[in-house]
């Protein structure tokens, strides 16, 4: 018999469960409440999120076909106002409600024009909680519109309007209609107020991709920086961005096709690139998880080859059919959706649900693409011997990879020996810091906690497996024990189930060589085990630059911008600074105390918040071509710091 341990709380008397204990959340209260299910988060991609969600409104008009220009803009005071030239909200009386239809939209959750009733056929949101849900987490908003002639004008103060719709002046003739959106985010709820103009643009971008004709121009007035988004030839355009620093195999094949209310549209460029990089889209939004759009595509793209491999006489009889990963290899894609009843598979919207639209994506590229081979049949030949070279790579990574994966994470006899592991069975509570060297690796054996810190020095430079197919890659003895350590697999073969550690932290000197072999580990990590970074388990550790010592105090100091701040907090001459050249210089102690003890340590967690561009800075940076990675390197060599000579 199991005996029940009795705890403390257990023999304490409940309270009453009563009425009184519901609790009803009016109005915008809910989002102020728990603004986290609304914007995924109060940290810097928080207030990033509060930005896309005014500019979706425009974007929604855009798609309408009654707006073709959007300027945001971001001013000293980090106040962000958001203009578009669309039809302007309206601001008639609601009937329902009784209110200003402008008022609805901004103070009630679930209320918008997306709902099936005509005013959008096509939009990103389809909850009606965006613009609400910003007005209800910002210290002001004030909505201006521009309808019939006259300027109608709402302020607001934490969601709650400080008095009716009013007019406040005509606009200029020649002006057209619309709306404009200015607020500042209320810092009771972000702590932090300091928007990423890069993060920013790099989605304003992907969003005049996908919206063609579209014109957006984003100020921002901190730093007088400013750049304008327009691209005629829309998704074709994506693929040409994204294969700027790759050597393409033949010009972008784009279809556009309306099939029953659905608009589809697909770019595709094959490459001398060794991954593939697919992106896909429902009404604006990047669905990350892929879906029936995915799906439809992938089938048509490998049936159609097979197809035409066959009447080529490219594939013999005996010859087995080439694979989804053998047609993918090189392969850029841009697969865009616009429908009007998306069904998506979570809150999140990263997933697209809707059966309708497998078959009609499929359909429509089967057809086009299989017109474009017959038509251009040097292409056709030169896209199929590229997938024939993949399929034998791929048989050769078979062999190679069923030597280095283990089949289990219970399997603990085929761990590298180089890996100090620990002690912890829960993976759960389990890291793994994979460390430059075996000096470092020396002092990190020796300072960690044996119980949860497992250690995997690397000796030398990883390749560069931005240059590399997958057999080649698994080669490589300091890779092969990297993928055996962790436990996932790599590429498709990835399963994050068998993790061993919950947490991936890279460690490497605060030098040049430690950031370039940081570099490589990163390529390493976003080719072939992207599910690390999505899920959050990999991390890169921040050692400390310096050792200051004043008086009999001592310090440790991360970068120069921490050792200016502290020289202009203590104004004092009279301290000691040494430079740490390497990981290796410290102690175990300084090791533990600075860059391993979860208690001190400074840790940066590595996210993909732009999967699409960080495909292309890997390729600029790590791939072939010099002429890209150049001029990045003379573009930027003002902004270096903590450069070793």
């Amino acid at each position: 018999m199991v005996k029940k341990q009795i705890t403390e709380t257990e023999n304490m008397p409940l309270e009453a469960y009563d009425a009184s204990k519901i609790q009803v959340l009016e109005g915008l209260e809910a989002v102020r409440k728990r603004p986290g299910m609304y914007i995924g988060s109060t940290d810097i991609r928080g207030i990033h999120h509060l930005v896309f969600e005014v500019v979706d409104n425009a974007i929604d008009e855009a798609l309408a076909g009654t707006c073709d220009h959007i300027q945001i803009t971001i001013d000293q005071d980090n106040i962000v106002t958001v203009v578009d030239n669309g039809r302007g909200i309206p601001v008639d009386v609601h009937k329902q409600t009784g209110k200003s239809a402008l008022e609805v939209v901004m103070t009630k959750l679930h209320a918008g024009a997306k709902f099936g009733q005509g005013g959008y056929k096509v939009a990103s949101g389809l909850h009606g909680v965006g613009v609400s849900a910003v007005n209800a987490l910002s210290e002001w908003l004030q909505a201006d519109v521009r309808r019939d002639g006259q300027i109608y004008r709402q302020k607001y103060t934490r969601g709650v309007p400080k008095a009716d719709v009013k007019v406040a002046g005509k606009y200029p003739r020649d002006e057209r209609t619309g709306s404009t959106i200015s607020f500042y985010p209320d810092k009771q709820i972000f702590k932090e107020i300091d928007y990423k103009f890069d993060v920013l643009a790099q989605r304003f971008r992907e969003m005049a991709f996908l919206t063609r004709g579209l014109t957006i121009s984003f100020r921002d007035e901190r730093d007088n920086r400013a750049t304008t988004f327009y691209f005629e030839g829309g998704i074709t355009s994506f693929v040409r961005y994204l294969n700027k620093n790759r050597n393409p195999i033949h010009a972008p094949f784009t279809v556009a096709k309306q099939v029953n209310g659905s608009q589809i549209e697909i770019a595709v460029q094959y490459t001398d690139a060794y991954g593939d990089s697919m992106y896909t889209f429902a009404n604006n939004i990047n669905t990350v998880d892929g879906g029936t759009h995915l799906t439809g595509f992938r089938s048509a793209l490998t049936r159609t080859l097979n197809d035409y491999a066959r009447k080529a006489n490219l594939l013999k009889e005996s010859d087995q059919n080439l694979t989804g990963d053998d047609v993918r290899e090189g392969l850029t894609a841009i697969v865009s959706v616009k429908l009007e009843e998306p069904q998506f598979e979570s809150q999140t919207k990263a997933k697209l649900g809707n059966a309708e639209i497998k078959t009609q994506v499929e359909a429509t590229f089967t057809e086009a693409f299989g017109a474009f081979l017959e038509e251009h049949p040097r292409e056709g030949k030169e896209i199929v011997q590229k997938c024939l070279t993949t399929a034998r790579a791929r048989e050769a990574a078979r062999q190679a990879r069923d030597l280095v994966i283990r089949k289990s994470a219970l399997e603990s006899s085929t761990l590298p020996g180089k890996l100090a592991d620990c002690s912890e069975k829960d993976s759960d509570k389990a890291e793994l810091y994979i460390v430059e060297g075996d000096s470092a690796g020396g002092s990190a054996k020796q300072g960690r906690d044996r119980k949860f810190q497992a250690i995997l020095p690397l000796r030398g430079k990883i390749m560069n497996v931005e240059k590399t197919r997958l057999d080649k890659m698994l080669q490589n003895e300091e890779i092969r024990a990297m993928i055996t350590a962790i436990g996932t697999g790599v590429g498709d073969g990835f399963d994050l189930k068998n993790l061993r550690y919950n947490r991936v932290l890279i460690m490497t000197d605060a030098d040049v060589d430690g950031s370039h072999i940081r570099t490589l580990l990163l390529t390493f990590f976003f080719r072939y085990m992207t599910g690390l970074i999505e899920h959050g388990h990999l991390y890169i550790a921040q050692p400390p630059l310096y050792k200051l010592k004043a008086g009999k105090t001592e310090e440790y100091i991360f970068d120069d911008k921490e050792l200016d701040a502290w020289k202009k907090k203590n104004k004092s001459d009279r301290f000691e600074l040494s430079r740490y050249k390497g990981l290796g210089e410290m102690n175990p102690e300084q090791l533990w105390e600075t860059t391993m003890n979860p208690e001190n340590r400074t840790i940066l967690q590595v996210n993909l918040d732009d999967a699409a561009e960080a495909d292309r800075t890997f390729e600029m940076l790590m791939g072939s071509d010099v002429a890209p990675r150049k001029r990045f390197i003379q573009t930027h060599a003002k902004s270096v710091r903590n450069l070793d000579v």
